[in-house]
């Protein structure tokens, strides 16, 4: 009854069966893994958010590459904003998508070192692209910044291309090495995401906090993947079954119309 197993069709459907089963189940573990991998990220930026703020030499100094550890800690710095050497990040954008500046400030510290200082977001001037844009100015004289710190930007970690032959002022990456050259001083790794003193007036739009990963999703495609998985050898035999039944009751149509009629 289960000879139909050993034609063309049937034996390519089984191993084809056979083959979907432990690909379904690798990509279940690949999604395990994504979900492990996004857990400890959300895990490590909570921790990183809600942990007490520490001077930022503490943690970064010139040459220094902020870690996976270090980057979104709450850092605070004391000194004055230096706004003849203020630049802006073209083709960003804020919470709403439209495209803008983020403005790049660099703080002098007390002892001379630099601070790079991501001070927001600023709307593109629609009249001119290549004209550097009106931007408003931080507090003057010296006074204490609060803010995440975060490593440079590069264009293998963000997929922005560090274009040359911009307008004057105008970069594309937050990169401190770069600055340090531009400005001609010791620079510390990594910039500040600001987020204080708190905005006053017509200011630059801070960034936002860091938003979770979804990591349920990756937990949910897993099971999935391993319910196709299991799947799949019942849908076989479901079919084989519905075969070989389908079959039985042809061969049992044959045998009524091949037998003689009753004289």
């Amino acid at each position: 009854m289960y000879r139909f197993l050993l034609s063309r069709q049937w034996v390519i459907l089984t191993l084809v069966a056979l083959l979907l089963i432990p690909t379904m189940i690798r990509l279940g573990i690949w999604q395990m893994h994504r979900y492990d991998e996004r857990t400890a990220r959300n895990q490590l930026v909570s921790d990183s958010l809600s942990a007490k703020p520490v001077p930022v030499e503490r943690l970064t100094a010139p040459g220094h590459t902020v870690t996976t550890n270090e980057r979104y800690r709450t850092v605070t710095a004391k000194g004055h904003f230096d706004t003849d050497d203020e630049v802006v990040v073209r083709r960003r954008t804020n919470a709403d998508d439209e495209v803008g500046y983020h403005v790049l400030t660099p703080f002098v510290l007390n002892d001379g070192k630099v601070l790079l200082v991501n001070r927001g977001w600023i709307p593109a001037d629609r009249a001119s692209q290549t004209a550097f844009p009106k931007v408003p100015a931080p507090p003057s004289g010296e006074l204490t910044v609060t803010g995440r710190l975060m490593p440079d930007e590069t264009t293998e970690a963000s997929g922005i291309k560090n274009l040359q032959g911009l307008p004057d002022r105008q970069i594309m990456l937050i990169n401190s090495e770069q600055e340090a050259r531009r400005l001609d001083a010791q620079v510390l790794g990594g910039y500040l995401a600001q987020t204080g003193p708190a905005p006053k007036g017509d200011t630059p739009q801070q960034l936002g906090r860091p938003g979770k990963e979804d990591a349920a999703l990756n937990y949910a495609y897993a099971i999935q993947w391993w319910l196709f998985a299991a799947g799949v050898p019942i849908g076989w035999f479901v079919l084989a079954r519905r075969e070989a039944r389908d079959q039985a009751q042809a061969a049992a149509s044959e045998e009524t119309e091949a037998a003689p009629a009753p004289v």
